[in-house]
């Protein structure tokens, strides 16, 4: 079985932060979504976090 799943990633170097995520949401085999947004910016823009897994949990947590 091959494994499928969001992808995260976060580099830091010399004061700099990247955080990108793939924008595929599927449900088993079908694709739902081509370009979800996966990583947002909280707190007054001061914190930024990715989101993986089910959208309602992580929705939930992003209000």
């Amino acid at each position: 079985m091959k494994t499928k799943s969001t992808t995260i990633l976060s580099v830091r170097h010399k004061g700099t932060v990247v955080v990108a995520g793939d924008g595929q949401v599927s449900l088993g085999n079908t694709v739902l979504k081509h370009n979800a947004k996966k990583v947002r910016r909280l707190y007054q823009n001061k914190v930024i976090t990715g989101f993986a897994g089910a959208t309602a949990d992580a929705f939930t947590l992003y209000d």
